[in-house]
């Protein structure tokens, strides 16, 4: 109990530390609000390597041609699946899109007769949802042309494609590019709140006054971690129900309460970057310069600027490593789909596996750099 306390009131200095430090609060509030308001218009992405599930209710030549249309590097190789496979397919985010054709689908080609194609599609990736419905179309009118090209008849094309979004009916990027804003700046802002308040103490010569208190590098470092997880999990609270959820209307389709779990529990790794950073850097120009490298390579392989799937699958691998790249798919499994913790919770263990390891390791770095002093 009495560690406890030594760590609570350790944490409220640092809170009272970064209170004095005005350019660093104005660049949190900036960070949460109008940062996250003009991210949020983030520009799109070409389809690649988009993953699609065909519904061949036909088995007919037509529909064979039809699914082996869909190549490489657009598309993967096409799943076939059951109709009753498509809901939990895409709820599992397995695919992000599925094409569903219809019973006597080439018979009403042949005859001239209208008919319809379902496509499913994921829309929490709005750029790649709407070019990839555009790539499709195509898709299905070349092969039905060329089709009705080996008969004598010449058939007008009586395919019409209908497009039925999910999880983001009108397609709207704002919906995207605003959680994924306040992931990043979740990223930045708590690894440079830790860092930083850890060689503000260096160069300010306040380590040495910690050296001599009872207290161990543990201590030091649990401090740092809830102190900076509070201020940015509470920044994290007033941007998703004021700037995300009130100012640009994004609608929050699951559980909020369960969105800032996977939070805390990214926040657990993201202050332990933010120590080991602050560790091995030695002046405060230099820590900027780290933590700009590790932004861009944790915002680039998370699957927030394009999907982990258009990654080369060596990266891929290595990316699993990442915990941004599990936090992305438990928010947007979260925020988007609705989706419960029987869900995600295989991506909440890995995350918090991750972080506990890295914590560990942080923390040993962080004990030898202050026996060195």
């Amino acid at each position: 109990m009495n560690r406890l306390v030594k760590i609570f009131w350790l944490g409220t200095k640092e809170l009272r530390s970064l209170q004095r430090d005005k350019v660093l609060l104005v660049f949190l509030v900036y960070s949460f609000t109008v940062a996250l308001y003009v991210q949020s218009k983030a520009g799109s992405a070409d389809v690649h390597n988009a993953s699609i599930g065909i519904v061949d209710e036909d088995r007919s030549a037509l529909s064979a041609r039809i699914v082996n249309a869909f190549l490489a590097p657009q598309f993967q190789t096409p799943e076939t699946i059951d109709a009753s496979e498509v809901d939990d397919g895409m709820d599992a985010s397995r695919f992000m899109f599925v094409l569903d054709i219809p019973p006597n689908f080439e018979r009403y080609v042949v005859q001239g007769r209208p008919t319809e194609v379902q496509l499913n599609i994921d829309a929490t990736a709005v750029a790649q949802a709407g070019i990839g419905a555009s790539y499709i179309q195509s898709i299905l009118s070349d092969e039905i042309s060329r089709f009705q090209s080996r008969t004598d008849a010449d058939f007008p094309t009586t395919i019409r494609l209908v497009t039925r979004r999910a999880f983001n009916p009108n397609g709207n990027p704002v919906w995207f590019g605003s959680l994924m804003g306040l992931i990043n700046q979740i990223s930045m802002l708590t690894i440079i709140l830790t860092g930083a308040a850890l060689i503000r103490e260096r160069e300010h010569g306040t380590i040495e006054h910690l050296l001599v208190m009872p207290l161990t590098s543990l201590d030091i470092a649990l401090a740092k971690v809830w102190a900076n997880s509070l201020l940015i999990l509470i920044a994290v609270v007033v941007a998703i129900l004021v700037v995300i959820r009130q100012l640009l209307e994004v609608p929050i389709a699951g559980s909020i309460s369960l969105f800032l779990a996977a939070t805390v529990t990214y926040l657990f790794f993201a202050t332990a970057l933010g120590i080991f950073l602050g560790t091995i850097s030695r002046t405060m120009a230099q820590f900027a310069m780290l933590v700009i490298l590790t932004i861009v390579v944790l915002q680039m392989l998370s699957g927030g600027m394009t999907p982990v799937e258009s990654q080369p699958e060596w990266l891929q691998a290595i990316t699993f490593f990442l915990p941004s790249r599990h936090f992305v798919s438990v928010a947007q499994a979260v925020v988007y789909r609705g989706a419960g913790f029987d869900l995600v919770w295989t991506s909440f263990l890995t995350v918090a596996v991750i972080a506990l390891a890295f914590f560990l390791s942080s923390l040993a770095l962080f004990r030898r750099s202050m026996a060195t002093r």
